[in-house]
């Protein structure tokens, strides 16, 4: 397994530290890769969503608070120099930049929605504290990737990789705003019966981010959204990514959408 290693790690790292999954040293590379530039280590983690998988503190002892959504892990994000935290009670994102020694990440700052369960209210804090400062990093070239950051308190996080929507589809999307009505409706489909229909409608906005136009009438959407979950009776408007699908299997969309955010969400009867 050929490895992308920073400095500050060093062979200690590579050979002593507890795989996450099967609590067995990871073996020392058979044949050393050079070091990636700063920049080419950034593009790597970009191409990535990495997804908690282990904990440990100094003295090896899981660190259960950063476990508070076990249906969905700890979520790091690095795009243009800048990380976000996801799948905590809030978004946490800061600044980041890699050095010789490993990362830098800047002061961290959170929106401020309060959660009702207190374990998920003490996971930003939790994960700030750890994910703040000089860190050490080490990337490994497997399949998937493994990612694994080490404070200077000795707490060691490690990290599965997950493809981003750009790196499935091949390049950046589109982006797209549509307006989701709130009931859907049936539509005609030759392999689905009774199937129903998402309602949308493309909108648009100004460079004051201000709605530009009138919006066409609602149109059967026959297509799946990656990563939205419609709730009947609500409203929504989505911000998302369109992707061209090179070569799609038979009777299959060529497009593909993938959520980036809710930009408005209400009750309506319609």
């Amino acid at each position: 397994m050929n490895r992308l290693l920073l400095p500050l790690l060093a062979a200690a790292l590579l050979a002593g530290c507890p795989n996450a999954e099967t609590n067995k040293p990871i073996p020392a590379a058979a044949t050393a890769t050079p070091a990636p530039t700063a920049s080419g280590l950034a593009a790597q983690l970009a191409r990535y969503h990495w997804y908690l998988q282990g904990a440990t503190d100094a003295k090896g002892k899981r660190i259960d608070a950063l476990f508070a959504r076990e249906d969905k892990p700890l979520q790091l994000d690095f795009t243009n120099g800048r990380i976000g935290i996801g799948n905590s009670c809030n978004h946490i994102g800061g600044s980041f930049s890699v050095t010789a020694e490993g990362i830098e990440i800047g002061s961290l700052m959170s929106t401020q929605m309060a959660c009702a369960n207190p374990k998920l209210m003490a996971l930003d804090a939790e994960a700030s504290r750890r994910l703040e400062g000089s860190l050490a990093l080490l990337l490994a070239e497997s399949e998937p990737p493994q990612l694994r950051i080490s404070n200077r308190a000795g707490d060691t996080l490690s990290f599965r990789a997950e493809p981003t929507a750009d790196t499935r589809f091949g390049g950046p999307g589109e982006r797209v705003f549509l307006e989701v009505a709130a009931q859907t409706q049936r539509c005609h489909h030759p392999l689905i019966p009774d199937m129903q229909c998402l309602q949308v409608r493309e909108i648009h906005y100004d460079a004051k981010g201000l709605k530009a136009g009138t919006p066409g009438p609602f149109q059967h959407f026959y297509d799946a959204i990656e990563g939205y979950t419609h709730e009947p009776g609500v409203r929504n408007v989505l911000r998302v990514n369109r992707y061209a699908i090179k070569n799609p299997p038979m009777d299959a969309s060529n497009t593909a959408w993938v959520l980036d955010m809710v930009v408005e969400s209400e009750a309506s009867a319609k």
